[in-house]
């Protein structure tokens, strides 16, 4: 009888590969690759959301390589949305670029204080 142990070994019920270390199967767990995005304000505060208040869900996307994907989706809507507000407050509010050059600090408060309220 061969007491050799196999080097790789695949579980025949799930599918997993095991590479042999020592005496002891270890998995062959990779994660999967996932797109480089750079988080933005909303983006972050989705990411912290959802490892504060949602770990199965943040655990879950994580696992599945989804994470990123849904971090970029909220963030360009949440973009979205704001600039959206900001273009009916502009015109709610009645400024205009001409407003810009002629009378800049005006401009440039009204927009601050609508920014900020956003």
């Amino acid at each position: 009888m061969n007491n050799e142990l196999q080097e790789i070994k695949i579980d025949e019920r799930t599918g997993i590969e095991y590479h042999l270390e020592g005496d002891y199967y270890i998995p062959n767990l990779v994660m999967p690759k996932q797109e480089k995005i750079i988080l933005n304000k909303y983006g972050r505060m989705r990411l912290n959301y959802l490892k504060e208040h949602k770990k199965a869900d943040y655990t879950i996307m994580l696992m599945n390589g989804t994470l990123n994907t849904h971090l970029k989706e909220i963030q360009e809507t949440a973009d979205t949305r704001v600039q959206q507000i900001i273009t009916e407050l502009k015109t709610k509010s009645n400024l205009t670029e001409n407003m810009k050059n002629t009378d800049m600090l005006y401009w440039v408060g009204t927009m601050n204080v609508r920014q900020l309220g956003v």
